[in-house]
Order: C-alpha cells, then structure tokens, then sequence
C-alpha cells in the first residue's frame, strides 16, 4: 500500500510540476508532412493573408554549422501590427511574446508537429483585456495551422 501511495504522489507531483503545466500553455498539431514542407505550407498561407513573415529560422541548419546534431526544427516568426499593436500598448511586455511564432519539429518517433504558444494564455500571461483581439488570433492561428497540417 505504501508503495501505490508513493507512486500516485510520484505522479501528482509530475502533473504539478512546471514542465508539465507548460505543455499546456502550447498547441501542437501532427502533420503529416516534413518539417520544411509544414514551415512552407503554414508560411505561404500566412502570406496569402497578407500577414508579415519576419523571420525564418532552422535550428538543425544552426547545429549542423557548429558540429552538432539536432533532429528537424524550423521556426516561423510572423505577426500582424494591427492586432498585436494594441496589445502591447496595453502589456508592453507583451514585445517579449510577439510576434507570433510556430514551431515544425520532428519528435524521437519521426512524427512532425506544428506546435504555437495558446494566445489565451499569452492574456493570461499579460493580464490583457483586449478579449477580442485575442480571441480572434486564436481563432486565426488555429485556422492557419489546421491547413497547414491538412492533408
């Protein structure tokens, strides 16, 4: 008996830890495409919507350039002045989470994942009021990555 009890408190420490709790500040979808093809898919249906692309970034390239090894991870930096303006007129710390960025990255198993910080706790985070701002980014970027992920 002694032994399930710590077990059980083994796991409910896991589950409250800070590790664990960030995972849900995050949105991941599998793609069944490779890292740069989800990268590109979600970049040209950015662009499409006339939404600033302002940086491209693979890690793995940034690895391989000082002798390491990484698996595949791209990252996409892209934002609309419009919407995140206002948020960070409300939280100026909010220039520390925008723009907006997206991650393709391939897991231990292969599989690939076009993963983003939840725009809902980004208000958390910042205590913002501004709801519909962001309420529409999050509608938005679920959108956006939902097709890039689509087969």
């Amino acid at each position: 008996m002694k032994k399930i009890i710590t077990i059980l408190c083994i796991h409910l420490a896991l589950l409250a830890s800070p590790a664990a709790i960030a995972e849900g500040q995050f949105i991941s979808k599998k793609s069944p495409y490779s890292v740069p093809k989800t990268i590109d898919r979600l970049q040209n249906l950015l662009k499409n919507k006339g939404i600033e692309i302002f940086k491209r970034v693979d890690h793995g390239a940034g690895a391989k350039r000082v002798g390491l090894k990484l698996r595949d991870s791209q990252l996409l930096i892209f934002g609309n002045p419009k919407m995140g303006s206002p948020l960070m007129a409300e939280a100026p710390m909010m220039g520390l989470d925008l723009p907006m960025k997206a991650l393709a990255w391939k897991d231990t198993e292969g599989q690939v994942w076009l993963s983003y910080l939840d725009p809902l706790e980004l208000q958390k985070r910042h205590n913002l009021k501004s709801s519909e701002i962001v309420n529409k980014m999050n509608k938005a970027l679920n959108n956006f990555t939902d097709k890039a992920v689509q087969k």
